[in-house]
């Protein structure tokens, strides 16, 4: 319970002790043509979907948020794989970076807007054998600079990094499995000259509108999520363990493995 909860009692018993009058108000209708002036949007809203083998609930906070925040160490899913071992981990990412603080001042906040959780069950109409198969987080859009220091990523990643080419991770032999980027893991070798520490930060969004698929889920087996409403585009398998999903509007800062400065204000 928090402070707030704890006084609300108090203080409506020391309103009711000393006389001091309560306010109220009783409803009042109101025509059609007041009604029709008078809208609103549910601050969370749900969701549930079916393709046939999964049921999708998916929990979206309906609002838009500006923030600028610096992690590190992001590791997710560390255990042994056998398949192909990597750093040890599902997603390590060294650094993260949500706006960037050498830039302009509109650089300096990452717009994120309807984040949301979607939880994913298997046989919900049979008791017996019904099971959570795992969840997700994602946002319905993200637009701005992010600092990366990727050193491996399990997921489904396209990168435009310019006159380099991309950063793709549909050509990993293994699907995008504990990825780093590098040529060793691919099937066609011209076509991974980028590793993934060599991204310093991608641009998320571009002049057409923000980057719409990002999610990150861990799941006990694979799942094939729902087509993308928003780019109508099918999403990939996302295996189990830790993956992240990022393929739509996504540009890298440079080439260089340089994280941009993002500080606070002294």
């Amino acid at each position: 319970m928090n402070r707030t909860s704890r006084l609300m009692p108090l203080l409506c018993l020391s309103l009711a002790l000393t006389g001091a009058p309560l306010a109220h108000a009783q409803g009042k209708p109101i025509g059609d043509e007041e009604l029709a002036d008078v809208w609103g949007q549910a601050l969370f809203s749900l969701t549930n979907t079916n393709d046939g083998t999964y049921d999708f609930s998916r929990i979206t906070l309906n609002a838009d948020i500006k923030l600028n925040a610096n992690l590190g160490g992001m590791r997710l899913g560390e255990y042994t794989s056998t398949v192909r071992n990597g750093t040890g981990a599902d997603i390590d990412i060294a650094r993260l970076q949500f706006g960037r603080t050498d830039g302009t001042l509109a650089q300096r906040t990452v717009a994120v807007t309807d984040p949301y959780i979607e939880f994913v069950y298997r046989n919900v109409a049979n008791s017996s054998t019904r099971e959570v198969v795992g969840m997700r987080l994602g946002f319905g859009g993200i637009q701005g600079d992010i600092g990366l220091q990727m050193n491996a990523v399990s997921g489904s990643l396209l990168i435009d990094a310019g006159s380099s080419g991309t950063v793709d991770s549909r050509n990993d032999t293994l699907g995008g499995k504990r990825w780093d980027g590098t040529a060793a893991t691919c099937a066609n070798a011209a076509a991974c000259q980028i590793a993934l520490s060599q991204i310093g930060g991608v641009t998320a969004g571009n002049a057409s509108g923000a980057s719409r698929d990002f999610f990150i889920s861990v799941l006990k087996s694979a799942v094939t999520f729902p087509t993308n409403a928003a780019t109508g585009l099918p999403t990939d398998t996302a295996m189990a363990g830790f993956w992240l999903n990022w393929r739509d509007r996504l540009s890298a800062l440079n080439t260089t493995g340089t994280v941009p400065a993002n500080v606070g204000k002294k």
